[in-house]
């Protein structure tokens, strides 16, 4: 059985629910374990009898070093102290053989497990952000990415989450200060300061704004196939950072500075706003009243100029702003 957590707050609700359904359709033997970060989520987790899931309350999870650190964390930077935390409480309290940390804003196109089968023997899985050129913030953001990590409950695999976890309650902070930043430049020498630390190969694992450009996608019966010159494997997962809901019943797919080809709406982000209208669905069935997304986000860029405002009346979409009609 794959086992699985994450954590998120009633801001990223519909995208969690839209993360967990696509486990549910590609996986046939799993356990997702959310650790809800308020109330709401909690109470609407709990009520929808989610299948192969376990939800934990922040009272249950937070320990004495995760209150204190809290003191003068922001709401994101904790969420980045706890990511390591969360991995630890469930590995232990549940007596699990390994657990694969998942961000909330993933959206599984076909089974995990064939990134996790890759570690073979090694205890840890991470994943590198494969920066296109032309965005790399490996320097400032680093190497690898947080999304999908794995940990096995075996000597080396709890050495590193143990010093992972202590590293993020000691400092966790979304500036870079003295080569870290966040929960995640800590990875960036576990290849050498770690033994049994496995980097993902696999093209489908990982994709995400900041580096589609460097491969193509096509569709090929009920998988999208990523390919990268020579290479070609089925798109596993892929990461929608910066995916905001704005206002007018507008989707900002990903922040301005990233490149999304048409394929690329077509065969993903259309399929993900169907996710999340999906998921939008069930949590309006329970609670009417309930905001599932974070605060709407303004059209400021899209109105910076007349020439942005007239393309986006005429198109319903501009660059990355989309009107949530042309996904539906």
């Amino acid at each position: 059985m794959q086992n699985f957590c994450t954590l998120f707050n009633s801001a990223y609700l519909s995208r969690g629910l839209a993360m967990y359904y696509s486990l549910l359709e590609q996986c046939n033997d799993f356990q997702l374990f959310i650790i809800a970060f308020d109330d709401h989520c909690y109470d609407t987790l709990l009520g929808l009898n989610l299948r192969h899931v376990t939800v934990i309350s922040l009272e249950e999870f937070e320990s004495d070093e995760l209150l204190s650190a809290k003191k003068d964390r922001t709401a994101g930077e904790y969420c980045w102290t706890c990511t390591s935390s969360a991995i630890w409480y469930c590995i232990h309290t549940y007596q699990l053989d390994h657990c694969t940390y998942v961000d909330a804003d993933l959206l599984f196109f076909s089974n995990p497990k064939a990134l996790t089968d890759e570690m073979g023997e090694k205890s840890v899985l991470i994943t590198e952000h494969r920066y296109s050129p032309q965005h790399d913030q490996s320097a400032l953001s680093g190497v690898y990415c947080v999304q999908f990590i794995t940990f096995k409950n075996t000597p080396q695999g709890l050495a590193a989450l143990d010093w992972w976890r202590k590293a993020c309650l000691d400092w966790c902070y979304r500036r870079f200060e003295d080569g870290k930043f966040g929960d995640q430049k800590y990875l960036d020498d576990w290849t050498t300061r770690f033994e049994g630390v496995h980097v993902l190969q696999h093209l489908g694992g990982g994709v995400a704004p900041w580096n589609n450009t460097q491969y193509s996608f096509k569709a090929q019966g009920a998988e999208i196939m990523v390919s990268h010159g020579a290479r070609q494997q089925s798109l596993v997962f892929y990461h929608f950072h910066d995916f905001r809901y704005c206002i007018r019943q507008v989707f900002r797919l990903t922040d301005e500075q990233y490149t999304l080809s048409q394929e690329v709406i077509h065969l993903i982000y259309k399929p993900y706003a169907q996710a999340l209208a999906h998921a939008e669905k069930h949590i309006r069935r329970l609670n009417q009243s309930i905001v599932f997304h974070e605060p709407l986000h303004s059209l400021s860029w899209v109105k910076t100029n007349w020439g942005r405002q007239a393309n986006f009346l005429l198109k319903g979409s501009y660059k990355n702003y989309y009107k949530q009609t042309k996904f539906y």
